[in-house]
Formats: structure tokens, sequence, C-alpha cells
């Protein structure tokens, strides 16, 4: 139904590679496999490429329908069934939500995942095939165009995508942060003005905190917002700032007040807006589906209308934003963990060294059991965050920030093993788990550095309550 599997090379049938011939031989077989089995761009067959396609925002029963016209046999998980199992937990709703997020996450992400990063493509095509399935307001409400889905639901989908490409996933993670910051506090007008354009990302948004001089210290940023007649008159820069130059709308934390975090003020700039520029764009380890350079403001006049919450009540926007955007963020380092183990174990059983294939070897078996293991309690710890952020717990801060910093560090590690059980071949672009370490080393950087997270959640421990 869905043309998603190229014929492999005549000259190239693994099952045969696995039986006979030299030993490298079935390694140059293996790469020409890998290289030449990935799908083009727009493989779906026509009756799917219109499911993907369809103009509006999908609560949980419509994608609940939607996804029964998806074949089981199309999901991506090979581990179905298996201690790691990436389903297991969920409800009904949420394995329908997960199914059509895995299908999404193999046909469309997947097979481009390594041309994007090569080509540093910002996929917006892709991008707007994800909105169209729910994905671009994962949990806004639904009065305005939302998904209307649950912190756990979107932990779900995000790690469901990152599967097919961290990277891209990341973006979306942002994209939904900022267009949850706007349904939440922004006023009717703003959210009337934005969130039916956000949920189907034909408008793209970034979210614009950290300064070349305020990365972690948030609260001592400088770019200013002074009031001249209806309007705020920005100055200042951002910098690492996701999207910046090809997103639509930009929400910017600006100081309005005095000193400290009660100063800061949240803003709207729209792409466009007279005083508005951008700097190169920054060459990255990873995260190349995505541009990232200084966002500058230059006596840039905006509508004070503009204005997300009160003056005064930024910071505390950009923190709450940031509780989902930790959430995501761990949920695409279980995403990209998840693959890798599954390319792992699949070399595992084909690379054969000393007479014998590698699973055969104890101490690469141990260390995928750990590798597994590690998998399990961040993903554990991640939903168990996602539930506590649902339910408004009191130690929510605490348990996202938990959650961020085990999550993003260990599937890290999981993700720099599956490269090295790869051997040489995994050091090769040809190879997909080198990409998703690259792509996850940054997750514990961004959205509040791990020293940050191991910060908060001290000052948590350390509350007399």
């Amino acid at each position: 139904m869905l043309n998603s599997r190229k014929k492999k090379p005549a000259d190239c049938n693994l099952s045969q590679t696995m039986m006979s011939g030299t030993e490298e031989g079935k390694m140059i077989c293996a790469h020409q496999y890998y290289s030449a089995s990935k799908p083009r761009i727009g493989t779906f067959a026509t009756d799917s490429m219109a499911l993907f396609l369809r103009p509006l925002h999908i609560c949980k029963n419509a994608v609940k329908n939607i996804s029964h016209y998806l074949p089981i046999c199309h999901r991506r998980d090979i581990l179905t069934g298996s201690c790691i199992d990436i389903s297991h937990g969920l409800d009904e709703e949420q394995l329908q939500i997960q199914k059509v997020a895995l299908d999404f996450a193999k046909n469309e992400l997947a097979p481009n995942m390594q041309k994007w990063d090569e080509e540093e493509t910002f996929p917006v095509e892709a991008l707007r095939k994800a909105a169209a399935l729910g994905f671009g307001a994962v949990y806004c409400k639904e009065k305005f165009g939302g998904t209307g889905l649950s912190r756990l639901d979107a932990s779900v989908i995000c790690e469901a995508l990152a599967t097919g490409c961290c990277s891209t996933t990341a973006y979306i993670s942002i994209h939904n942060m900022c267009a949850w910051m706007i349904d939440e506090f922004g006023n009717d007008d703003i959210r009337q003005k934005w969130i039916p354009h956000l949920a189907t990302m034909e408008k793209m948004a970034s979210y614009c905190l950290t300064e070349p001089g305020a990365g972690s210290d948030a609260a001592s940023l400088t770019t200013s917002a002074k009031k001249s007649g209806s309007d705020f008159v920005i100055n200042g820069a951002k910098a690492f700032i996701s999207g910046a130059g090809k997103s639509d709308v930009y929400v910017v934390m600006c100081r309005t007040g005095g000193g400290g975090a009660k100063g800061i003020s949240c803003i709207l700039v729209e792409k466009g807006t007279p005083g508005l520029s951008f700097g190169k764009k920054e060459k990255k380890v990873g995260w190349n589906t995505h541009p990232a350079c200084i966002v500058s403001f230059d006596d840039c006049h905006v509508p004070q209308s503009n204005l997300i919450g009160e003056e005064g009540q930024g910071f505390t926007i950009a923190m709450k934003g940031l509780n989902g955007g930790r959430l995501n963020v761990a949920s695409s380092s279980l995403g990209a963990a998840h693959a890798s183990i599954e390319k792992a174990r699949d070399h595992l059983k084909v690379r054969k060294q000393f007479g014998k294939t590698l699973e055969n070897f104890q101490y690469l078996q141990f260390r995928l059991a750990e590798m597994a293991t590690q998998l399990l309690a961040s993903r554990l710890i991640v939903r168990n965050a996602a539930r506590a952020l649902d339910n408004s717990d009191p130690s929510s801060v605490a348990l996202c920030s938990m959650a961020k910093l085990f999550a993003t560090e260990e599937c890290f590690k999981i993700c720099n093993d599956a490269l090295q059980m790869f051997g040489g071949y995994g050091y090769l672009k040809d190879y997909p788990v080198q990409q998703y370490m690259r792509d996850t080393r940054v997750h514990c950087i961004l959205e509040g550095t791990n020293e940050i997270m191991r910060l908060l959640v001290s000052r948590d421990l350390l509350t007399d309550r």
C-alpha cells in the first residue's frame, strides 16, 4: 500500500550476504544496502498522501479513526513485544496516536534524515504534513485550532517522530512550545490571529530567550523594549535561535522594567518587521535540519498589543514554556536512543568477527542490556514527569528537570555506544547512528543546561516545607 521500501540492489541481497561471502564483502554489501534502500522523498501512495495532507487539526478521536487506515505492518519499531517496547504502558488512544507518529517517522522522516542533514535542509513540506496530523499545536486548546492533547501525549509523539529524525522533531518541539505560550497566556485576539496558523504550520515560531551574554543566567538578559506611543521599541540581540530567518513569528523575552526576572516581558515580533534582522547561519555539529543564528533588534517597533500576558510576566511565561520544552527534548532523545538500539541490535546479528556474529560476544550482550535498561529508565522518568505536569503537581518543575537531566544524558550515551558497536562503519555518515549521536548531544545543553537542571532539583530538595 505504501511504497516506502525500495527493492534491494540485485548484487546485494541481504539474506544471501549473511549466509555467504567474505567478511569484508558482507560489510561492503551491507553498506551498499543501507545507502541504496533509502526511499526518495514523496514515496507515499496517493491514498496515504491524502491522509497526511488533510488540512485540519486532529483531536484524539480523529487520530484514532485515521490510524485504522495505517497498516500495522508499517510500524517502524521491530522491538514490539520486547522489554523496551515503545508502546508499553500506553492506553488505547495513546497507542493509536503513537501509531500515526511512528508511521509518519518511518515513511516521511527516516528516508530523508541523512539528506536533510547533509544539505542543511529546512523541510517545510514535511513539517506541514506533520501539522496536518495534529502535531503543530499538540497541547494547545481546541478552541482556536489546537489538537488539545496532554503533555504525556506530546511526549509519546515526540519520541515516535524522533525515531525518524531527531533534529526535525526538535524544531517541532520548539514550535509547539511557542504555540502553547501564546495559547496559554495570550488574549483571545492574539490566539485567534496565531493559533490556527501555527497549528497548521503555515506560520512557524521561534523561541527567543538566550542572548550572547545571557545563557544560563537568563534573568540577566538585556534586550530592551521601551514604550513609544502605541508601540514597543525593541533593541538587543538573541543567540542560538532555532528557525531564525525561516520562522514567521518570534516569541521574544525582553526587559520592559527594572533588573532581574520581574522586569522581563514576553512580546511577539513578526518576520518582516522593520528593525528585525538575522546574522549568519551557524555551522552546527547536529540539528542541521533547521537553521540557527543571531536575531537582532535595532529600533524594532512592534504594537503594544503584541504583549503576551502582563508586563513583568515574561520570565514566568518563559520558564513555564520550558517545562514542556524539557520534556519534549528529553522525549526526542528517547526516540533517537530507541532507534540506535534497534540498529545496533540488527548490526550485532549481521557483523561477524573471530568466526561468529557479534551477538554471541558476552560483553556486547551485556552492553546491549545496559543500553536497554538506560532507555527504559529514561522513558519511565520522562513519562512520570509528563503526568506530573498534566496534573499540575507542585513538584513538576523538579520532575521535568530530573527527566531532562537523566534522559538526555543517558540517551546520548546509548547513541554513542551504538556507534561504537558499529566500529568504523558507525563513523560513516551513510549509517544513521552517528547522526542520532550528533543530534542528541545538544540536548544536554539547550532548554536549560543539565547543570541548571541539577541546580533546580537540588533547590527543590533543600527547600523547607
